[in-house]
């Protein structure tokens, strides 16, 4: 799941200034996979990861703009198969656990001994897994449109939604012939996974496409339009399926199950109250189980980080963590 694109311009008001990164690289993960990273902000500043939606969607320049630059030192990365790393919509050794070994390579890389977890949607899903494997890593969470990956919630996306968006839902249930229309997921995935651009980006597009226009509160053709983007689409609509078929890599229930090991890490859950794409029950249940995290419901928001509201939360959370190490 993922609505972490760049914004429209209303939405960027509300962030810290455009910045540069100050070092960047490919970093080698093994045979098949490199992966893109960047550092910006203060060397000497809280170190802070922002780990991407989908999974596969990939990372843009906005994404630094999170947090004061004087106060952080931001690291953005594409995850393997994502964006800017390489293959492009790679599945070979593209696991949970590989991208948890890619969090922990990349914190030894940068030095770096603790760092503060940013993630939405799914990004939150893999700041969770990464957390409660090595919760010592972890100075605090910040988690945004709650995605668990449970079976429920993948039916919801791709059944339950139509109850919401049957336009939506109709253009990527129409992608295929009527007799496939039970099982998208199968469908979608084979044809995904098919080496021919003529078979695997029409799907990839109407995948994406669909997710966009769930996304937001309101109508947002700037959001649609960066869904429809080729890299975008590909890399999103390819994983996400990858890993829903295989059920993220982990058994059901899981990262709701081991939520005690994060007892004690400084931690904020921001939910849009109308979000369609994860819906609000989920981050409930998270917060249940993190009895110590702040919980945050937006009245007026959907699933996108771009909604005010949301955006504006999140802006808050880092602020508040600059000055005091946690949330409250």
């Amino acid at each position: 799941m993922n609505t972490d694109h760049g914004g429209s311009g209303e939405a960027r008001q509300g962030l810290f200034p455009e910045v540069a990164p100050r070092a960047s690289g490919m970093l080698r993960l093994d045979p098949v996979h490199a992966m893109y990273w960047e550092e910006s902000g203060s060397p000497d500043g809280i170190p802070v990861v922002f780990l991407h939606g989908g999974p596969g969607a990939g990372s843009t320049p906005t994404h630094r703009r999170f947090f004061d630059t004087r106060a952080y030192r931001i690291v953005v990365f594409d995850q393997r198969g994502a964006g800017r790393s390489t293959p492009l919509g790679e599945l070979q050794d593209n696991t949970t656990a590989h991208l948890i070994a890619d969090l922990e390579t990349l914190r030894e890389h940068l030095k770096i001994d603790r760092w503060l977890v940013f993630g939405g949607s799914w990004g939150s899903t893999l700041a969770l897994a990464y957390a409660e494997a090595h919760p010592r890593r972890c100075l605090g969470l910040i988690l945004r449109g709650i995605f668990l990956c449970r079976k429920s919630e993948i039916d919801w996306f791709l059944y339950g939604l139509r109850s919401i968006y049957p336009e939506a839902w109709e253009k990527l249930a129409g992608l295929l012939p009527p007799a496939e229309q039970g099982d998208l997921l199968r469908h979608y995935h084979r044809r995904l996974v098919d080496p021919d651009p003529a078979v695997h980006m029409p799907a990839a597009r109407a995948w994406s496409v669909y997710e966009g226009s769930c996304s937001t509160l309101m109508p947002s053709p700037d959001t649609v339009a960066y869904f429809a983007g080729d890299v975008v689409a590909l890399g999103l609509a390819r994983i996400e399926a990858h890993y829903f078929v295989n059920e993220i890599f982990l058994p059901e229930n899981s990262l709701l199950d081991n939520a005690g090991v994060l007892s004690g890490i400084p931690s904020i859950i921001v939910q849009g109250r109308y979000d369609m794409v994860c819906p609000i029950v989920t981050a409930h249940e998270l917060a249940l189980a993190l009895p110590g995290a702040v919980y945050r419901i937006i009245p007026d928001a959907g699933h996108s980080v771009w909604e005010p509201g949301i955006l504006s939360a999140l802006i808050e959370a880092t602020e508040t963590f600059k000055r005091t190490g946690g949330f409250v």
